[in-house]
């Protein structure tokens, strides 16, 4: 279903993508609007799927998940298994936060967390490169990492 998203629909985005524990007649106040009627746009924009969840945000430094690592991983034997039972088993891992099935030198692009670099190097060697498939990884580790403004600013 496509809906056409005016500023409106945007500013009430923009709201709930900084703090989707908003209620609508807090936004509603923000933007100039009653709550009945930023509840319909909210509504509305769940509906056509605009909107498909709330997330909740954790630190994973407090949590004491200090490294992050993005590991490109290229299948060693594309022909011998299938994609699916690679993504199943890799999903399955807690310290994969997300698998990406991309194009270029890997096949995939994982964002796993770890406790330290010892931790990681654990997770790689006991975890990661025994996955059906798992052939030549490389990984980047995140310094630092800003957020930026999504596609609404």
């Amino acid at each position: 279903m496509t809906i056409e998203i005016d500023d409106t629909d945007r500013a009430i985005l923009r709201a709930l993508s900084r703090d989707a524990s908003l209620s609508a007649g807090q936004i509603g106040r923000r933007l100039g609007l009653s709550q009945p009627a930023t509840w319909r746009r909210i509504k509305r924009l769940r509906e056509a799927g605009v909107i498909s969840g709330t997330r909740l945000l954790l630190d994973r430094e407090k949590l004491g998940f200090g490294v992050t690592v993005f590991l490109g991983i290229k299948l060693a034997t594309k022909g011998r298994i299938s994609l699916e039972d690679f993504e199943r088993a890799v999903t399955a891992i807690p310290e994969v936060q997300t698998v990406e099935h991309i194009l270029g030198l890997y096949d995939y692009r994982l964002r796993i967390v770890a406790r330290d670099l010892s931790d990681f190097e654990r997770v790689l060697r006991r975890r990661i490169m025994t996955l059906p498939g798992a052939g030549q990884v490389e990984a980047n580790v995140v310094l630092s990492e800003e957020r930026l403004p999504g596609p609404l600013g």
